[in-house]
């Protein structure tokens, strides 16, 4: 075999001039208007770089892969990308991190809401059904906030137990707090709760919440409740609850190896409430969820949700599945989007790129939906291969820079598709 002659070139290319698409749809977005009225931090001297300027360079970074701070400085190197964003230069690592270290609480409290509000009151989308979830992020350093807590994947090792809040319809994030390692599942939730309905979704309609078991706790359900609010949440499996689980009969046969019953119940000087108690035989559903709970019945598995909504048994429970989903958006930000990874010593300074990494994630999803029409689930990762990395280099074509994209005639059109679509674009978003 023989091999090719090596030669250099010093002509300005990048392999993502796709990306064209992200800044075009990005200027439709208006994006930048918002970030230069938030109080971000300002730089010290003239020559710094403007905070909306970091901040999208940030995004940037993560869509065309990086997982770390240090791999932000590979962009500084791709001049033609930076053209295609009309920037003549790109923060570095040390850049980032004095930038995320001016954020702290009363910051991140004033910003991140304010920014979400404003992005979804860009969506013509009403009646939301909330999914609030947890997740731990294992960290290998010693960052504030990092400690010894539930890791169910790495035992021992320290780590951060952020809050999320995700909309259904939109697959987007709602609201993201980051909170330490050691903090109990239903720590903060109900001001998360609050900053999430009368801050950041103040403005839409709340059809319905579901959570999981982290968040079961009489004083949420009291607030979901008074807030008038529909809510399927998983219970915990305390003792009275299974007691009461033992004694109940009549169990309704859904399908094979799955039966359906309810109960009313409530704790010491708590409001009754309606439970859906599912029981599952593991002989024929072996890859269900749930928690064997009897010994006298070592062939089953049961989960159990609290629920104000007057439905039939299985329509609850089909409901509840459904927020699964959500499982699939916390993969996609750590595999695609570098949740795990983009960590400070300074708490509050990783919360905000924490935080930042939530938009990057919103904007992504709100460009698949609206530009790429069937290919509108595609991950990242998927979309990267798709349409973002394709060879580009700018030339001067009669007295204008031109973007010259490396791309099979045969797409041409499918791309020349996606630029006009895209430029049609405008703020209210419509959902149907």
């Amino acid at each position: 075999m023989v091999n090719l002659p090596i030669e250099y070139s010093s002509k300005k290319v990048t392999p993502f001039g796709g990306m064209s698409l992200m800044k075009r749809f990005i200027d439709q977005t208006e994006i930048r208007e918002q970030l230069a009225q938030l109080d971000l931090p300002q730089p010290s001297s003239n020559a710094g770089y403007n905070p909306a300027h970091i901040t999208e360079a940030f995004w940037l970074s993560i869509w065309t892969g990086a997982s770390r701070y240090i791999h932000c400085d590979w962009l500084r190197y791709d001049s033609a990308l930076q053209e295609i964003f009309g920037w003549n230069r790109m923060p570095s690592q040390s850049t980032y991190s004095r930038f995320f270290g001016k954020f702290s609480q009363k910051r991140n409290t004033e910003v991140f809401p304010k920014l979400q509000h404003w992005f979804f009151k860009q969506l013509d989308v009403d009646n939301l059904t909330i999914d609030f979830d947890s997740t731990v992020i294992t960290r290998y350093g010693e960052q504030q906030g990092s400690a010894k807590g539930y890791n169910p994947n790495k035992k021992g090792r320290n780590s951060h137990h952020p809050l999320m809040a995700f909309v259904s319809q939109t697959r987007m994030v709602a609201n993201a707090w980051l909170r330490p390692g050691n903090t109990a599942d239903s720590s903060s939730c109900k001001e998360f709760m609050e900053e999430t309905f009368n801050e950041a979704l103040k403005d839409k309609r709340v059809g319905l919440v579901r959570a999981d078991s982290g968040f079961y706790t009489q004083d949420l359900l009291d607030y979901l409740e008074g807030k008038q609010l529909n809510y399927i949440m998983a219970a915990r499996m305390y003792p009275n609850i299974k007691n009461t689980v033992w004694s109940l009969d009549n169990w309704i046969e859904l399908t094979k190896g799955i039966e359906l019953n309810e109960m009313i119940f409530n704790h010491t000087d708590g409001k009754s409430r309606r439970y859906i108690v599912i029981k599952k035989k593991v002989e024929d559903r072996p890859k269900a969820a749930g928690k064997l709970l009897f010994d006298d019945l070592p062939g089953y598995r049961f989960s159990c949700y609290v629920t104000n909504l007057d439905l039939p048994l299985d329509q609850v429970w089909n409901i509840y599945n459904t927020r699964a989903d959500c499982e699939n958006r916390i993969k996609e930000l750590k595999e695609d989007f570098g949740l795990d990874n983009f960590c400070l010593k300074n708490f509050w300074a990783t919360e905000a790129s924490f935080r930042f990494i939530m938009v990057a994630y919103n904007l992504m999803s709100l460009f698949r939906h609206f530009a790429l029409n069937h290919h509108n689930r595609a991950t990242l990762k998927t979309l990267k291969v798709y349409c973002f990395a394709l060879g580009a280099w700018t030339v001067n074509h009669a007295n204008r820079k031109v973007l010259k994209i490396a791309l099979n005639t045969k797409k041409r059109p499918w791309m020349d598709g996606l630029f006009s679509q895209i430029n049609n674009l405008s703020p209210p978003f419509v959902y149907s």
